[in-house]
């Protein structure tokens, strides 16, 4: 019976993966914070919205021209973000309100629009974990999001006037790491 026991325990161990130790769970308590005010910054968060209106610059003021995200996150038919929005961000000739650009500009789609203006940390932390809410992304998959996406990567080359996410992009990402590998906590859990 006892041999039985130990195997279980084993099984039920390997199961759960890699434990975190308490230095590397002390760690990624500390790093959402980090991840908080990147996620919090206007260059993220003017997309990432409880509506359908983007917003717009640090204030995050209405999109103007009434524009919506539309059934898939890519604007209203007739029209699509990638009517004023293209591809990379236009030269600095056009002026420093000239509208940005980035590969697949949108929004999050209808179904998961991953809004988290205003959201408290610890829910901001459970939706950045639930694939039900996140694109149907693991962590790892997450990392990889926030790491290598070329959309999320403009944010901190935004073009014009725009003002850069305010954390140094591969520090942001060391801190998602370091969340995730410490066991992704979420704040008061």
């Amino acid at each position: 019976m006892r041999i039985i026991i130990l195997m279980l325990t084993a099984l039920l161990l390997a199961a759960c993966g890699p434990r975190a130790t308490p230095e590397q769970k002390a760690q990624a308590e500390a790093s959402f914070a980090t991840i908080e005010k990147v996620f919090q910054h206007p260059r993220c968060r003017n997309c990432h919205i409880p509506g359908d209106q983007p917003l717009q610059f640090d204030a995050g003021t209405p999109h103007m021209m009434n524009v919506v995200r539309g059934p898939e996150g890519k604007g209203a038919a007739g029209l699509p973000c990638a009517t004023c929005h293209a591809e990379k961000n236009p030269p600095a000739s056009y002026g420093p309100h000239a509208p940005p650009g980035a590969p697949h500009w949108s929004l999050p789609p209808p179904n998961q629009k991953m809004a988290w203006i205003g959201v408290p940390a610890a829910e901001l932390c459970a939706m950045i974990k639930d694939k039900k809410r996140n694109g149907n992304r693991d962590l790892d998959a997450m990392l990889k999001h926030v790491s290598e996406d070329k959309l999320v990567l403009w944010g901190w080359d935004p073009g014009g006037e725009r003002q850069p996410v305010s954390v140094p992009h591969d520090q942001f990402v060391a801190a998602f790491k370091a969340w995730k590998d410490g066991g992704a906590p979420c704040p008061g859990a």
